[in-house]
């Protein structure tokens, strides 16, 4: 048994070098609605979402682009995590992977660490004896709580991003989701510049749902 601490990577983009490439691509597209696209320069993709996508709220154009995240959480929390229907998800499987090494598990906000010491090592070692018996691993999972790590991919345009954003910082948000997006969005908001800086941790889900996305 193994006790580990959430994390992701923000895979792409991989820098904010990659960021801005990416609100250039959108500024180009979004000029085609308006024929302008020959008025683009390097230099043009900040006035331009500021005012079109920031100041008339024009967030349909940054669907063409996309963000890919890798998570390591809690099963609990990828539960919540691919309830955002218009991400791509691809995650760990318990049906097909087998467990024999030290399984990891992420203690909870607020677990009692002794407590969930004997949780965790039961699982574990109920989980083992099934597989010992016979019992393939999609059978022998049942015993295995929420608390199994598993790994998770996401992508999705940053429009959705951003709403995801808006639902997952929140006073409100399970603790447990909040200590991976939270930094999250901090990763975001240096990467791509301008589309998540007004979006404001532990703030009241009426406040931050009620922005535009």
């Amino acid at each position: 048994m193994k006790i580990i601490e959430p994390s992701f990577e923000l895979v792409t983009p991989a820098s904010r070098e990659e960021g801005v490439q990416s609100l250039r691509f959108i500024e180009r597209m979004a000029r085609i609605s308006h024929r302008s696209e020959s008025r683009q320069t390097k230099d043009t993709w900040e006035p331009f979402l500021k005012a079109v996508v920031i100041g008339h709220g024009d967030w349909s154009v940054c669907e063409h682009q996309s963000a890919t995240v890798i998570f390591r959480v809690d099963r609990g929390t990828t539960h919540e995590l691919v309830r955002h229907r218009l991400c791509s998800f691809t995650q760990e499987s318990t049906r097909f992977v087998r467990y024999t090494d030290d399984i990891e598990f992420i203690m909870p906000s607020g677990g009692y660490i002794l407590a969930m010491d004997v949780v965790f090592s039961d699982a574990e070692r109920n989980y083992k004896h099934l597989l010992d018996a016979g019992y393939t691993p999609q059978i022998a999972r049942s015993v295995l709580p929420n608390a199994l790590a598993s790994t998770l991919a996401v992508t999705s345009n940053l429009r959705n991003w951003r709403w995801f954003f808006q639902a997952r910082t929140t006073k409100e948000a399970h603790p447990d989701c909040k200590r991976v997006v939270v930094p999250l969005l901090a990763e975001f908001q240096k990467r791509i510049p301008l589309l998540y800086d007004d979006i404001v941790p532990e703030e009241k889900q009426s406040i931050s749902m009620a922005k535009v996305h």
